[in-house]
C-alpha cells in the first residue's frame, strides 16, 4: 500500500533533479522577448522577459520576472508599505503567447549572439533563480522590475563580456516625462500617478533610468556588443516579430467631460460660485469650507503616509503637500463654526503661502504637477483670500 506513493514521490523527484541538471544542445539559443502595452494602466508599459529555446531537448521556456502571488501574507498591507514581492516565474512560451494574442498585443524577441558554454551558463543561471528559495525579489517600478532584470542577468552571468553602450538615448527626459510618454490616453491613471509620486523622479533620468521601460531595454540589447575571441560583435543576433496585431489597441482619448482636468475645472467653478455669493451676501458656507479642508486635509495625509511611512523610492519628496495641507482635517471642524478663531486669519494666509510657493517650485519644474491641478489650485486660493479679507 505505501510502495506505489513512494516510488511516484522518488520519481517525482528524480525528474526535477534531472531537468534541473539538463544539459542543453548546441542548437539552444536564449532571446530576450519583449512585449508591447496593453490596454490597461499596469500593462501600458510593456513587459519583458527571457525565452529558452532547446528544439532538440523539446524545450521552449518563458523565464518571466514579472509576477507577484496575490494570495501572499499581507499582500495589500505590504503592496501600500512599498514591500513589493515580486517572483521569477515559468512557463511554456506558447502558454506565454496566448496570453499576449488575446490581449491585442504585440511580441517581438531578440535572439543573444551567445557560444554554447554562455547560453548553458544563462539557462542555470534563470534555472537557479527560479528555484522556490531564489524566486522572490523585492521589485522596485524604476530600479528592479521585470525589464531592468533583464540586462542585470546578462551582465551578471556574461560579466565584462558585453557592453551596453546606451548610445540610442538621446533625449533628456525625467522618470515623469518617459511615464507621460505611455499615458497619454490614459488620464486618470497620469492624474494619480502625479498626485502620489514626488519630486524624486523629476530630476534627469540617467541612460541606466531609462531601462525600466521595456521598450528601452529592447533599444540597449539592440546596441549592445559582446567581446569573443574572435572580436568585437553585436550581441543580438536576429529579430522577430512573434506577434504583430492585426488591429489597433482600443485605448482612445476620454472625452473631455470624462478627464480629470473638466472634473476639476467643475469643482472649482462651483468653489468659486458660492465664494462670490458668499461675498455678495457678506456670508459664509460652513459647509463649503469644512469639505475643502476635509478633504485637502485627507489627502495631505495619503501623501505624507506615501512619503514618510512606506518603502516606495519614487514617493518620497511630494510637495503635493503645499496644498494638500495634512493640517486642515483638524481645521475643517473649526470651520463648522460661526465665529472662527483669530488664528484662523494668519492660517489661511499661510494656505495661500504655501499655493504661491507651489507654483514657484512648478515653475522652475522642481516638482511637476498635473495641469488639471491649475483650476483647483487657483479656486482654493480664491477661497482662502475670501477667508482673509472677510475677516471671519
Amino acid at each position: 500500500m505505501k510502495i506505489k506513493p513512494l516510488f511516484t514521490f522518488f520519481l517525482f523527484l528524480f525528474s526535477v533533479i534531472s531537468y534541473a541538471q539538463i544539459k542543453l544542445s548546441d542548437k539552444a539559443t536564449i532571446s530576450v522577448v519583449t512585449c508591447g502595452p496593453g490596454d490597461e494602466l499596469y500593462s501600458t508599459f510593456g513587459h519583458s522577459a527571457f525565452r529558452v529555446y532547446d528544439a532538440v531537448n523539446k524545450l521552449d521556456k518563458i523565464y518571466n520576472y514579472g509576477t507577484f502571488n496575490f494570495n501572499a501574507p499581507n499582500f495589500y498591507l505590504n503592496f501600500a508599505k512599498g514591500k513589493l514581492t515580486y517572483q521569477l516565474s515559468t512557463t511554456r512560451f506558447g502558454y506565454f503567447l496566448q496570453v499576449y494574442n488575446y490581449e491585442n498585443r504585440w511580441v517581438k524577441t531578440q535572439e543573444l549572439d551567445l557560444n554554447y558554454n554562455e547560453v548553458q551558463a544563462t539557462f542555470e543561471f534563470l534555472e537557479n533563480n527560479a528555484k522556490p528559495e531564489n524566486k522572490d525579489y523585492e521589485y522596485d517600478f524604476f530600479y528592479d522590475n521585470c525589464s531592468t532584470k533583464i540586462e542585470d542577468v546578462i551582465k551578471t552571468v556574461l560579466n565584462d563580456k558585453v557592453t551596453f553602450h546606451n548610445n540610442h538615448i538621446t533625449t533628456h527626459k525625467s522618470h515623469r516625462d518617459l511615464i507621460a510618454d505611455y499615458t497619454k490616453n490614459q488620464k486618470w491613471g497620469k492624474f494619480g500617478i502625479d498626485l502620489a509620486l514626488g519630486s524624486v523622479i523629476d530630476k534627469e533620468a540617467t541612460e541606466n533610468d531609462y531601462k525600466f521601460l521595456p521598450d528601452y531595454i529592447y533599444e540597449a540589447f539592440e546596441n549592445a556588443t559582446i567581446t569573443t575571441d574572435n572580436g568585437i560583435k553585436p550581441l543580438v543576433k536576429e529579430n522577430k516579430t512573434i506577434i504583430n496585431p492585426k488591429k489597433e489597441l482600443s485605448i482612445k482619448p476620454l472625452a473631455f467631460v470624462s478627464t480629470p482636468f473638466f472634473t476639476l475645472l467643475l469643482i472649482s467653478l462651483i468653489i468659486v460660485y458660492f465664494t462670490f455669493k458668499n461675498y455678495k451676501k457678506k456670508a459664509r458656507s460652513k459647509w463649503l469650507d469644512f469639505i475643502i479642508y476635509f478633504l485637502t486635509g485627507i489627502i495631505g495625509i495619503a501623501v505624507l503616509l506615501l512619503w514618510f511611512a512606506t518603502s516606495h523610492t519614487a514617493t518620497y519628496k511630494n510637495l503635493n503637500f503645499l496644498w494638500a495641507f495634512a493640517p486642515n482635517l483638524v481645521v475643517a471642524f473649526y470651520l463648522l463654526k460661526s465665529k472662527l478663531p483669530k488664528w484662523i486669519y494668519y492660517y489661511n494666509i499661510l494656505l495661500i503661502a504655501l499655493i504661491l510657493i507651489l507654483a514657484i517650485l512648478w515653475l522652475f519644474k522642481i516638482q511637476v504637477f498635473n495641469s488639471a491641478m491649475i483650476p483647483l489650485l487657483t479656486a482654493l486660493g480664491i477661497r482662502y483670500l475670501f477667508l482673509v479679507k472677510s475677516k471671519y
